[in-house]
């Protein structure tokens, strides 16, 4: 007779089947990149992989052809062969369970990567393109948006969150604004599917896209990323730049007058309060020494308008252009926005019955951190009134407004942003994605690189090559954006970050299959996030017509500097990608100077025929050195081929 088991023996034996059931019939997986609604590459081999436990079976069904992989590491994968335009196919995948993902397409798969002017949504610049959001209905464009994320310990297998999107009015809001513009132009031209996996990062630097194995030629930044393989270290900074933030804030709010006073309500007496003219900057317009040196704190702004009853009676839009450094709005007494940070656009819509018939009050809150507290020019200040974007009747709010300094504090402690660090965009945005075969890459990038253009110019060689190694695509399609136009205009020749930031990402045509959009014409002086998406998305598509595309006689960019030689007092510039000749936009060719060795540049006179241009000064007999847009902002710069494409700034020397 068999004796019973002891209570101790009994859940042993449970626990052990437990854990014994849980090893064998772990569930196959799949990374969120192959779900419902992706668009995968055409024309090459397609991996299909996921996960599942160590020893199991899985099977896979693609297209009408099945395939069978053994997990090994935790980790399964086939490939197929490459499959023609397509769709929509069924993925199903069969282990100790069964996964079934619709509505695959196979086109084309490009990959969106950068800072911010590439991360921009439609829905910052949908006043820009009214309706498109609501009007736009095209399903084979597809869209998967990788949220803001990092890792510093090496790649990770997966994203956490993102789901494929189509481009309708449901989704657009969301969709890069350059994303969308360059996808919709290939799916004109080339009639398949487009799909981008978008990860750019705003103010993300060009360090934070390469992997660890490139740091190794930057010492600098390869120490800078040591420290936050530690997870405790990585918290420690977490909990300290948090502490330091809330102190900030808090010392501020408890020292603001305007708050122990409650200035946001609707009266009250203005009459000491000082005048400062809106757009403008506290520096600028202030009387006192005291106040021209006001640099971190709270300014707040007010202004009175009258209203009749039919105009409070319509809707309301305040818009209130950006303003330096944050913002709490409110009308009447009452919150109306907030931001926190100078760079998006102040629109901020006004609750339904808030505005009265005659005096009505906007009170701004302004926080200031970084010394240079205003209101930016030449961006609209206005109440809108009525229906539709931008309404039918605008109350103009430029002009006088009342300031008053209501605290002053000491500078904000300098916090890290993690997701700047180097490689750590590499390892959480991009890895996930490299088992994937793709058509191509666009980027826009180099705002925060913009002061090391030397290194730049090799850092970027050097994540051109990385990436296409790490794609296993030695030839891969690299078509990125050159720096828009910003900043005020200079009116003398002069040196320029910006300027040599392009020069850079010019001297990277040298590298194959790689195209450049030029943009230093469609920037905005006061704003690094300019709106006219749609002329950079279309000439990155114009790129990689010729790159990727193979339409190798398209006319895909501006004029080209191909040679430069000297003729006695003048240089002669030859151009390539004129088409039918070069082209001013003006009565003269405008931002072009020479020097001689000295580099001491002067404005040039120009002659333009056909393919070439001729400089020369009066002041320079023997020239050197030839710019062309050479600035920040290189206002006046108006080459152009016969496609109305811009020409490149550049910077030249005639060969000794």
């Amino acid at each position: 007779m068999n004796k019973p088991l002891s209570i101790n023996k009994q859940l042993f034996l449970l626990l052990f089947s437990a854990l014994f059931s849980l090893n064998t019939v772990a569930d196959v997986s799949l990374p969120r990149l192959l779900s419902d609604g992706a668009i995968l590459q055409r024309d090459k081999p397609l991996t299909i992989w996921g996960w599942a436990d160590e020893g199991e079976n899985v099977s896979v069904t693609f297209a009408g052809k099945t395939l069978s992989a053994v997990a090994k590491d935790g980790r399964w994968s086939v490939t197929f062969p490459a499959l023609k335009t397509g769709g929509p196919y069924e993925l199903k995948v069969s282990g100790n369970n069964q996964l079934l993902r619709k509505n695959i397409l196979m086109g084309d798969l490009w990959i969106a990567a950068g800072q911010s002017n590439m991360e921009l949504p439609l829905n910052r610049v949908k006043y820009q393109y009214p309706d498109l959001i609501e009007s736009t209905n095209q399903p084979n464009i597809r869209e998967f948006n990788v949220p803001v994320t990092y890792a510093f310990k090496g790649p990770l297998q997966d994203y956490t969150q993102g789901q494929w999107k189509t481009a309708t009015p449901e989704n657009m809001a969301t969709f890069s604004a350059v994303g969308f513009f360059f996808m919709q132009k290939l799916h004109a031209d080339n009639n398949v599917p487009i799909g981008l996996v978008t990860i750019p990062v705003g103010g993300s630097p060009a360090e934070a896209w390469v992997s660890e194995s490139v740091l190794e030629k930057y010492p600098h930044y390869q120490q800078k990323l040591q420290p936050f393989k530690d997870d405790a270290h990585v918290q420690a900074t977490i909990a300290n730049d948090k502490a330091n933030s809330s102190k900030w804030y808090a010392d501020l709010d408890a020292a603001d007058v305007g708050l122990k006073n409650n200035w946001q309500q609707e009266n009250i007496n203005t009459e000491n309060w000082k005048t400062l003219q809106v757009p403008g900057f506290l520096k600028e317009q202030a009387v006192s020494k005291e106040d021209k040196e006001f640099t971190n704190g709270a300014l707040w702004v007010r202004k009175t308008i009258e209203l009749t009853t039919a105009q409070a009676a319509k809707k309301a839009v305040l818009w209130l252009g950006c303003i330096v450094d944050g913002d709490q709005v409110y009308v009447n007494g009452q919150l109306v926005g907030q931001t926190g940070y100078q760079y998006p656009p102040r629109i901020y819509a006004v609750p339904a019955g808030l505005l009265k018939a005659g005096a009505n009050s906007i009170s701004i809150r302004v926080t200031s951190y970084s010394s240079n507290v205003g209101f930016v020019k030449d961006k609209r200040y206005a109440l809108l009134l009525g229906d539709g974007l931008f309404g039918d009747e605008a109350v103009d709010l430029k002009g006088e407004w009342k300031y008053q300094i209501a605290a002053r504090v000491n500078a904000m402690q300098p916090g890290t942003t993690l997701h700047y660090l180097p490689s750590s965009l590499f390892n959480a945005k991009l890895a996930p994605a490299l088992p994937l075969k793709i058509k191509g890459v666009i980027w826009y990038q180099g705002e925060s690189n913009v002061g090391r253009a030397a290194e730049y110019q090799q850092l970027m060689a050097d994540l051109i090559s990385d990436w296409r190694a790490q794609f296993q695509q030695k030839e891969l399609p690299f078509i990125y954006v050159q720096l828009a136009n910003f900043l005020p205009a200079a009116k003398e020749p002069g040196e320029s970050g910006w300027a040599e930031l392009r020069e850079a990402q010019r001297q990277l045509l040298a590298i194959n299959n790689t195209a450049m959009a030029v943009a230093i014409d469609v920037g905005e002086w006061n704003d690094i996030h300019p709106l006219n998406k749609q002329a950079v998305g279309e000439r990155l598509a114009l790129g990689a017509l010729k790159v990727a595309y193979g339409k190798k006689s398209l006319l895909a960019s501006g004029p080209r500097l191909k040679k430069i030689k000297a003729s006695g007092e003048k240089l002669e510039l030859s151009f390539a990608d004129v088409g039918k000749g070069l082209s001013v936009r003006g009565e003269q060719l405008g931002h072009i100077a020479i020097a001689g060795a000295d580099k001491k540049f002067v404005w040039a006179k120009a002659q333009v025929k056909k393919d070439k241009v001729i400089v020369w000064a009066d002041s320079i007999a023997e020239p050197k050195w030839v710019r062309y847009a050479w600035a920040d902002n290189p206002e006046g710069a108006n080459l152009y081929n016969s496609a109305g494409l811009p020409a490149s700034p550049f910077e030249a020397r005639v060969s000794d």
